[in-house]
């Protein structure tokens, strides 16, 4: 027990000598870090560039080489940002750049002279890299495009659409430089692929945007798409055949003189699809020399119907004396 005992004080000792090992180094370490950071350095910084206050009616084109290299001198402290945030500087574009006609132009006396707001006290600008930034810009145009869906449904057995595909919005508005919007006349969505629907479809479907729309802006990214799914049936009604541009001095004889048309539609439509919604006619104009039958078309169908035949192929008919 005893031994127990003094093995345990032995490794406590130990372990308190470890510790306080430990915390000697960090204090050391500590103390040399704030050494460091207390002294004063010298070094070039690459700034990206953040552009505020553009004019409405122009658009800057996008140039992801326009950036500033702009070598400090401060303390170490002020320089822990640079290291551990991405480095920007603001360009204003309503006082700190001057227009011509095709370019804005930013000059390094603004940065010397805002240094202080860009970069905070203590801090001093040695050198700024180039001595001028030119931003391209183009004048700012808005166009209102359509949109097309670009889509794969495919229904369960017996199932269809009732009506059509609804887009909210069904267009876009698109604004940007004049030269990029004018090469844009519809939006595509993407590719949306719908299998064994069997109900309603309402579903956002993100647009397709071009490879310059880091130049443009788009009122809407994506769209609501919508449409009835509903249960679908055949059927099928008489319909009467009818004659047109038959010569007055000529009489025909025809036969079937109603045919049969096979309609598809919803079954919640299906009672009001009539035979009087239907027209087949056959065009004496369009016979052929030495043709003895006449070629009925579906000319009207009822608004009910998604789809409709006429079932007969050939009309029969003879001259009469």
């Amino acid at each position: 027990m005893i031994k127990k005992l003094r093995k345990e004080i032995a490794i406590s000792v130990k372990n308190r000598k470890i510790n306080v090992f430990f915390l000697f180094l960090f204090m050391s370490f500590g103390i040399l870090i704030l050494t460091k950071l207390s002294k004063e350095y010298t070094s070039t910084v690459t700034f990206n560039i953040n552009k505020i206050n553009v004019p409405k009616e122009v658009v800057v084109l996008s140039d992801s080489t326009k950036k500033l290299n702009v070598t400090l001198k401060t303390h170490g402290f002020k320089w822990l940002k640079y290291y551990f945030s991405k480095s920007v500087i603001t360009i204003d574009f309503s006082k700190d750049v001057s227009k011509t006609p095709s370019v804005f132009v930013w000059d390094k006396s603004k940065l010397y002279q805002n240094g202080k707001e860009q970069f905070g006290d203590n801090i001093e600008i040695l050198s700024i890299s180039p001595d001028k930034l030119e931003f391209s810009y183009d004048r700012n145009s808005t166009k209102k495009v359509p949109v097309i869906l670009n889509s794969e449904i495919e229904f369960a057995s017996g199932f269809d659409m009732d009506g059509v595909v609804v887009l909210k919005p069904d267009s876009v508005v698109v604004i940007g430089p004049e030269v990029a919007v004018s090469k844009i006349d519809t939006l595509q969505t993407e590719k949306m692929n719908l299998k064994d629907v069997k109900g309603n479809i309402s579903q956002p479907v993100r647009l397709k945007l071009p490879n310059s729309s880091k130049d443009l802006n788009f009122s809407v990214n994506q769209v609501q798409v919508s449409a009835n799914v509903e249960k679908f049936t055949e059927g099928t009604v008489k319909v009467p055949v009818n004659l047109v541009n038959v010569p007055e001095d000529i009489t025909l004889n025809y036969f079937p003189k109603e045919v049969n048309v096979t309609f598809y539609t919803s079954l919640k439509h299906f009672n009001s699809v009539l035979p009087k919604d239907f027209k087949v006619t056959c065009d004496y104009k369009t016979l052929e020399n030495g043709q003895g039958y006449l070629l009925p078309k579906l000319t009207k169908q009822s608004k009910w119907v998604k789809s409709a035949k006429v079932n007969q192929q050939h009309i029969e008919f003879i001259i009469l004396e």
